[in-house]
């Protein structure tokens, strides 16, 4: 039923051309979605949801609207090409989900093995309380470390397609400026002492990830969001001032770099590439080691990419 009420509602606003109604629809459904996960004690999940589906997309779509005119400019060119690549990929991705076992079947092979296995050997295995951490960080290290760089080659993508955003420093009022505190003064103070928790917090969920909810994606959205927040209430200038660009694309190198690093010591220790067994001198230790490391890694360029494509994006409209 809620999800037949955003769809009219969605329809109806669409009629409208609001689309900034049907944008923040889409936000309250993800936070909606992830007070789902949280009732199904997913809350790795619903912290993920919340930051990027309700908080980070629903900036960027604005953000989009903003620079998007009313009227769509002719194509020179026609679509049967693009249409023949987008119907055989998807006919191809149809046909792979023949093979699947039936949703929720309990004699799926991942319900028979692997989940098993991760479930009883996971804290023997690798000493963390946080089987979702464990999971993602070392029995799938390869997978995550290919999560990450998908992360970091959207990043390089969008400063590729929209250039970096840059334009001409113009000099801003101070922080404590009465222009600005004249203006919205609740919300400058408000923003002041929300954004240290918004940090603080993502702090938490990066360090304290493997006991309990949380890790690099979750704290690195969190920990942009802070950042998108105080470039969108003390002003995109100031923010960039903070972190600039060149700082951002270091970051987002080197957190992916951090991540096949790790591995690439494990292989000088006399593992193999992600085996954290071998950094310390006993395995659980090195898993605490290895996951720590790689967990950090994911935090930052999850980080450095959110705050560059909304710099990005942020940049275009104030180009001279």
């Amino acid at each position: 039923m809620l999800l037949a009420f955003l769809a009219m509602t969605a329809l109806s606003a669409a009629r409208l051309n609001d689309l900034f109604a049907v944008v923040m629809l889409f936000g309250i459904y993800s936070l909606l979605s992830a007070a789902v996960f949280v009732s199904l004690d997913a809350v790795d999940v619903a912290f993920t949801e919340a930051a990027v589906g309700a908080g980070i997309s629903t900036v960027l779509m604005l953000t989009t609207l903003a620079l998007t005119s009313r009227d769509e400019h002719k194509t020179r060119h026609g679509a049967p090409l693009a249409l023949l690549v987008v119907t055989v990929t998807g006919g191809a991705l149809v046909y792979g989900t023949f093979d699947m076992p039936p949703f929720a079947d309990p004699g799926a092979p991942v319900h028979q093995h692997v989940a098993p296995h991760y479930i009883e050997e996971s804290p023997r295995e690798t000493g963390i309380p946080n089987i979702v951490t464990s999971v993602l960080a070392s029995y799938r290290g390869y997978d995550t470390l290919g999560e990450v760089t998908v992360i970091f080659t959207a990043g390089i993508g969008v400063l590729a397609l929209l250039g970096s955003g840059r334009r001409r420093i113009v000099p801003v009022p101070p922080p404590d400026s009465p222009e600005l505190l004249s203006r919205h003064p609740v919300l400058f103070v408000v923003t002041k002492l929300v954004i240290p928790m918004i940090l603080l917090f993502a702090l938490y969920v990066q360090f304290h990830g493997d006991f309990g909810p949380g890790g690099g994606f979750q704290a690195g959205v969190i920990f942009a969001a802070a950042i998108i927040l105080y470039a969108l209430v003390f002003g995109l200038e100031r923010a960039r001032r903070a972190i600039p660009a060149s700082a951002l694309k270091l970051l987002m190198a080197s957190g992916v770099l951090l991540y096949a690093g790790v591995g690439v010591a494990g292989m000088i220790a006399g593992g193999k590439y992600l085996d954290y067994n071998v950094l310390a001198h006993d395995p659980v230790h090195g898993q605490h080691l290895g996951i720590f490391l790689v967990e950090l890694g994911v935090g930052i360029t999850v980080t450095a990419v959110m705050i560059t494509i909304f710099f990005t994006f942020a940049g275009r409209a104030d180009r001279p």
